[in-house]
């Protein structure tokens, strides 16, 4: 097809974005910030902690990994200054916090063997100091940082890791459990499986394109419902909380609506994306059409076997239903279109085989991946709504990247949009969104990145020992929307 009808094409299918909702948020809505271990604590070889995946992939292997070959070493330094961290959060007037634990702060080298003190201590120092401010903690366990022991087994290759998960969890049950509600047992598992164990751009940094990410996803998902059934069994009765895992989705939309072939590709995409954690956690097993694809890509390829591994019936029982609520992360959509079966070495992306685009009308961020289509959004909450019926929804990510303005228009515009088609889900679609956590409450590593790219709504100075803390425009304007629980300068 010519540039030119693609172009036409695309603006065809965009659609002018809504005036922003003037309605309140309703009272039970509650709005909050995120961050993740790694990326803001620093303090990486302080106190007993262990050696996780990603600081033995930036100390051993740091030519070209990272853009500006930076490390998480320091990052915001947040071990040190965690108590600025909260003060922040009151100030904003959140009342929640998601962040991580980085497991070899607990357990050194990942086993129960042996427990760190300092490391339970400095977390419930934290939790204690939020839940003194009104703060609820939304716990993740796993955030991308895999005690590099561990990692030497197998990582999330080898199913026995699933067991060290699940240890890993009832210590954080056991410790931290009184005081939180809403725990995420594993951050965006399709994300350290794709672009750890498939394109190796992250820690562990294998190039295992060919399945490495599939036994990678199947792992993840026994580790998350071993450790569910922990909590329900263990837990549940007397600490009165919820457990989920992550999802990162995004709509999927037909290049041309009225092409079948562009709607059925649009509908793989989906499946093999969304669907590929969000089916077996509520109907047990993988998306048929991700069965059956990449069981004939295998035979194709001269496998006598599918390079998906087989959930048996006693896993799938196993996992089915393990979601107390829906941890949802979303920054984009996308335009799907039908291609041509492609030829060449066995992989995800031919197991998918569809040509994704960005509508060229929608903003661009700092990031390549990431332009703004908050309307996407909202389709994608009436989807898992209707797919799923997950009974309660947190956007536990949603952000914006730029160069670190502090006058950060395009960041407050991004929130501002995707607050309103959340509230528009809320009240005109009936789905239960509980709350909202921004991405993130501060600059922070941003994995390959580095600190090229900033996604805080407050201004980490990475140049200064202090790493100073300034509040940008978008964490002002958030401010003022917790305090009014409106979008706009008058609601009604």
């Amino acid at each position: 097809m010519k540039r030119y009808c693609l172009i036409l094409v695309l603006y065809l299918i965009s659609s002018s974005r809504a005036d922003i909702s003037n309605k309140y948020f309703p009272e039970s809505f509650q709005f909050g910030a995120a961050g993740a271990a790694y990326q803001i604590e620093g303090g990486w070889n302080e106190d007993g902690k262990g050696e996780n995946i990603w600081d033995h992939f930036l100390h051993y292997n740091v030519s070209g990994k990272v853009v500006d070959d930076s490390n998480g070493d320091v990052a915001c330094d947040s071990y040190h200054k965690w108590q600025e961290d909260v003060d922040n959060l009151k100030q904003l007037g959140v009342k929640l916090y998601r962040f991580s634990i980085s497991w070899s702060r607990i357990l050194p080298d990942g086993t129960p063997y042996q427990v760190n003190q300092k490391g339970i201590d400095y977390y419930l120092n934290l939790i204690k100091a939020l839940k003194q401010n009104g703060i609820e903690p939304v716990i993740t366990l796993y955030h991308w940082d895999l005690p590099q022991h561990l990692s030497e087994f197998g990582g999330w290759l080898n199913p026995q890791i699933s067991d060290y998960f699940a240890a890993y969890a009832r210590i954080c049950f056991e410790n931290f459990g009184p005081y939180v509600k809403y725990w995420t047992t594993i951050n965006e598992p399709l994300s350290t499986c794709v672009i750890g164990y498939a394109q190796g751009l992250h820690a562990p940094g294998y190039y295992l394109i060919d399945g490495g990410m599939y036994q990678c996803a199947y792992v993840s998902l026994l580790a998350h419902a071993k450790a569910w059934h922990i909590y329900d069994e263990e837990f549940r009765a007397q600490q009165g909380g919820k457990v989920g895992i992550s999802l990162a989705c995004g709509a999927q939309l037909p290049f041309d609506p009225n092409s079948a072939q562009d709607q059925e590709a649009a509908e793989r995409n989906y499946q093999m994306g969304c669907g590929w954690v969000g089916n077996p956690i509520y109907f047990g097993n993988w998306p048929q059409v991700m069965i059956d694809r990449i069981a004939a890509k295998s035979k194709q390829d001269n496998y006598p076997f599918s390079r998906l591994p087989e959930f048996t019936q006693e896993e799938i029982e196993f996992i089915k239903g393990t979601n107390d609520f829906l941890p949802l992360n979303y920054y984009t959509s996308a335009l799907v279109q039908y291609a041509d079966e492609w030829t060449g070495a066995p992989s995800y992306w031919l197991d998918i085989n569809v040509q994704t685009f960005a509508n060229e009308s929608w903003p661009k961020s700092a990031s390549d991946w990431l332009t703004s289509y908050p309307e996407g959004l909202r389709i994608l909450l009436n989807r898992i709504n209707k797919d799923y019926n997950p009974g309660e929804i947190i956007i536990a990510e949603n952000g914006w990247s730029d160069n670190g303005e502090l006058d950060d228009q395009g960041r407050l515009t991004y929130i501002q949009a995707h607050l309103s088609a959340i509230l528009e889900s809320i009240l005109e679609d009936g789905v239960n969104v509980s709350g909202y956590t921004v991405w993130s409450l501060m600059d922070n590593f941003e994995w390959a990145e580095g600190y090229t790219q900033r996604f805080g709504i407050i201004k980490v100075d990475f140049d200064d020992p202090q790493r100073t803390r300034t509040w940008k425009s978008s964490a002002k304007y958030y401010q003022n929307v917790v305090a009014t629980r409106c979008l706009l300068d008058q609601c009604q």
